[in-house]
Order: C-alpha cells, then structure tokens, then sequence
C-alpha cells in the first residue's frame, strides 16, 4: 500500500509500505480520509519521543471496511485501544487506560496510509450521507467534546451563564468552540494571533474571535487552552474570573506560564483533558451525524500524496484552514 512515513525530523516520505495485518476481531479498513493533527506536527518536528522514525503518523481516520467483522460498513475510527480490564478501564475512563495504545505511535501505524487494522469495538458506522472528510473529524471533535464535558461538571455556575474563552483557532480551539454551543454556552470568545486564520474562523464559527491584546483581566468564566505554551497558559491565569476554572488541552510544552498563586488565593480550578472515553466518541460522532456541529466546512483537503507539502505549509503558517484532511485513495 501507498502510505506517508515519518522519516526523521521534518521529514515525510510518500512511499510503498506492507499491508497492515488484521487479528482475529480486527478489521482491515480502506483509509479515505485522514486529518493532521498537532500531535503528528509535534512528531514531524521530533518534539514526541513517543513516535520514533520510521513510522506511519495520522489518528484521524475514516473508510471502507474491508474484511473482518464489520466488512462492507463505512466506518470511522476510534484510535485508541485499551485493555478493557484495568481500573480506568472499568471506571469508564479508558482514556487513561494504564496500557493503552494508540494507531501512529508503535506498536501500532497510524492512518497516513491506504489501509490501517483496527478491533471492531473502535469503529463506528457512518451513514451515507455523512462523508468521510466529516467523518474523520470525530477524533478530534470528540477532544474537545470530551474538555466541555469535564468543564461543566466542574464550574460552579450553568454553562448557559458561563462566560468562557477559548485560546488558540486550530482543529482543537474551533471544535472546543462548537462544542461549547451544543453544550449550551452563549457568550463564546476565540482568541487567535494568526492574522489569516483570524478572518477564516470569523466566517466559520458563532463565537467571537478577537486577538490576545483585546482581552481583559479576570474576565471569564472558564477558559480553554487548545494551545499549550507557558505564553498561553500565562494568558489563561490572568484572564479567569475568581472561582473560574481553566481546561488545558494543548501539549505546547510543559513548562512556566500557570500563576498558581492567584489559582491558589483566588480559587481558580485547574485541569488537564486527555482524548475522550469510548462513550463521548460514539457522542461526538452521532453530533456530527446530525448536523449539531454545524455543517464542518472549515477543512481543506489533500491527497495523501501532498502530504508532506501540507505538513511544511502548516509550519510554516501558510494555511487558513483550521485543519487540513488527506485523501489516501486519490
């Protein structure tokens, strides 16, 4: 099969690479779409030691199913397999399953291909009238959903009275956005410094998009960073209201930017979201099935082919489009 490999830092081969081989319950999926997400940019710039060369990236996938117990359905993929029997596990919260794996960092290889194997019970079915380029999108809408739903149970007002901010305009920032509004939340800002994605996400979302330097102190509610850096996380300190809580989903880097002591003086919640459990994924999907995320026309699309083109077009900011999905059949 044809596939897009990691090949060392800021490296990506278009190249032959062997069928994937499916077990006893795994079906063998005919890969149609499949997003870039920041994690396989982390990757591409050696920042992810998780995901050494050579490897396929991409966890973004939807397709055809083309043998195995699901054979002939449309599907799109869960990316994340679990052992179903630790703690987490049984919690519901295999997220944070202890073992978990998931496709693009080894053992397994991830979608940036033709084909990828994967268990039945981390597909699910998309109707016809669903394409695969939305369909795609339920991993990483299903982040953001799964960051919404944390932030409601932990903020101490309903999120239709919440005031919230979202930082950063990507996939992730967007999604976090429309969910946001599924979930109830009226009063939405979406802050980002990219000058031409600025004016994209104007047309494309409800909230209201602006840059850093309109914010105001200790003005929000709740806070979503779908960025990650210590310049984002230092933004998100000083903007939380009193009491507000601040939901960090971006993997920038780990390092300063969190005032922990006006979180500490001030009563201000802090927490990390981590994916999704398998229940907010089928969720995520089912909204997008009905239309509640809005009609998804934020993407550009690709074939597999240009891929690496798209990752250096992405470094270097060249593209509006919140999210770029790749086409491995064309």
């Amino acid at each position: 099969m044809d596939a897009l490999v990691y090949t060392g830092v800021k490296s990506l081969t278009f190249q032959s690479w062997d069928d994937p081989q499916a077990g006893a319950d795994d079906n063998l999926i005919e890969i149609s779409s499949v997003g870039i997400c920041g994690s396989d940019m982390h990757a591409y710039l050696g920042h992810d030691a998780r995901r050494p060369a050579p490897l396929i990236l991409g966890h973004e996938g939807a397709g055809t199913v083309l043998s195995g117990p699901m054979a002939g359905k449309r599907v799109t993929i869960n990316p994340l397999v679990s052992c179903t029997t630790c703690r987490h596990c049984l919690e519901g919260r295999s997220n944070l399953c202890e073992t978990r794996q998931i496709i693009s960092m080894p053992p397994r290889q991830g979608a940036f291909a033709q084909k990828v194997a994967m268990p039945t019970s981390n597909l699910v079915e998309v109707p016809d009238n669903v394409s695969f380029d939305h369909a795609a999108l339920a991993e990483p809408l299903a982040v953001c959903w799964h960051a919404v739903r944390l932030s409601r149970d932990l903020l101490v007002k309903p999120m239709e009275e919440a005031r919230a901010l979202v930082i950063g305009g990507g996939a992730i920032g967007l999604g976090s956005a429309l969910c946001l509004d599924v979930f109830g939340v009226r009063d939405v800002t979406l802050v980002e410094t990219n000058p031409a994605r600025l004016s994209y996400l104007s047309e494309h979302t409800k909230a209201h998009v602006t840059t850093p330097d309109a914010l105001k102190p200790s003005d929000f509610d709740l806070v979503i960073d779908a960025v990650g850096f210590g310049p984002t996380r230092a933004t998100a300190s000083e903007v939380v209201r009193p009491g507000g809580a601040i939901c960090h989903i971006g993997l920038g880097d780990s390092k300063e930017g969190f005032d922990v002591r006006r979180a500490t003086l001030q009563e201000i919640t802090f927490f990390g979201t981590y994916t999704y459990t398998p229940d907010e994924f089928r969720d995520t999907a089912q909204a997008i099935f009905d239309g509640r995320l809005g009609p998804l026309d934020w993407i550009e699309t690709r074939p597999l082919s240009q891929g690496a083109s798209a990752f250096s077009e992405i470094l270097d900011g060249k593209i509006a489009a919140p999210k770029i999905v790749l086409n491995p059949q064309e």
